[in-house]
């Protein structure tokens, strides 16, 4: 029986999939948790302030204002400032998706000893196949309702909007645009997760990376590395939890107050009032797309 490709090509093949996990995607996860967690670490960033009314601040509090003000900055730079933008995306996707391949033919090929030889590293050896499967089902999910606007997978329909990204994104994981429902606290129990399960598999993935890279040969910088990797893993997932808790108790009330006074503050800036009077949001209903 000839070799398939994969096989063919296995040393190359191993490489590029280890290398696809850490860039882009490893680095873009890293860079997206960093981002959505600024719901809870923006609350130390004073220069938030200076991009909202000081009415607001004073009505809302300093804290939650910065929380949401920084996160907003942020999604606005990404969307509207970030430069190849859509170049950036199509790579990821790629990646995404020779690596998800690859994956999952690894997966289905290979064996796991996890019955016979109950040992950590069979375990994790498991955990990181569904870790994968059930990770890629939820980066479709999030992304088709958070990006490409899918309403009919979101409880309530809430569309999501970069100029809103606070309170549409509240209200994705809330269930609707007047607070929690059960199936939003579904949504929001399958987001922890998703961003548990990834996280995962992207820090155990780290650790096997060096293992195919010849990297550490030797058992003592196995485990070395392993203690590199479970530190960042924590990290991340005290970002990733902290983000999803963040959107899930977030007041969308306040959120729009910041949103809004952020808009015409940047309108006046700028000089350009259609940044407040196209489509302004004068009702719940004109937020989320006339819901």
């Amino acid at each position: 029986m000839s070799e398939s490709f994969i096989d063919k090509h296995h040393f190359l093949m191993r490489r590029l999939h280890s290398l696809t996990g850490i860039v882009p995607i490893g680095v873009f996860l890293i860079g997206h948790l960093t981002t959505n967690s600024s719901i809870v670490w923006g609350a130390i960033n004073k220069r938030a302030q200076d991009h909202m009314g000081e009415d607001v601040v004073m009505q809302i509090g300093e804290s939650t204002a910065r929380q949401i003000g920084t996160f907003q900055h942020e999604v606005t730079w990404i969307n509207e400032s970030l430069p190849f933008l859509i170049l950036i995306e199509i790579t990821l996707w790629v990646s995404i998706g020779f690596h998800s391949v690859l994956g999952w033919y690894y997966a289905t090929t290979g064996r796991s000893n996890t019955g016979a030889y109950k040992y950590q590293a069979n375990w994790r050896y498991s955990l990181q196949r569904w870790s994968g499967y059930i990770g890629i089902f939820f980066i479709v999910y999030h992304v088709a309702t958070l990006r490409w606007g899918w309403t009919w997978l979101i409880p309530g329909g809430t569309k999501w909007s970069h100029h809103y990204a606070s309170s549409t994104t509240a209200a994705a994981l809330q269930g609707s645009t007047e607070g929690w429902t059960a199936m939003g606290l579904a949504v929001s129990l399958f987001y922890l997760l998703g961003v548990t399960l990834l996280i995962f598999h992207f820090a155990n993935g780290l650790w096997t990376a060096a293992i195919t890279w010849g990297l550490t040969v030797s058992r003592t910088a196995q485990r070395r590395w392993g203690y590199v990797c479970a530190a960042v893993g924590i990290g991340l997932m005290g970002a990733g939890w902290s983000a999803v808790v963040g959107f899930a108790l977030l007041d969308q009330d306040e959120a729009r107050m910041v949103e809004r006074s952020m808009l015409e503050e940047k309108g006046k800036d700028v000089g350009d009032k259609e940044v407040v009077e196209t489509n302004p949001p004068s009702s719940t209903n004109d937020l989320y797309g006339g819901l």
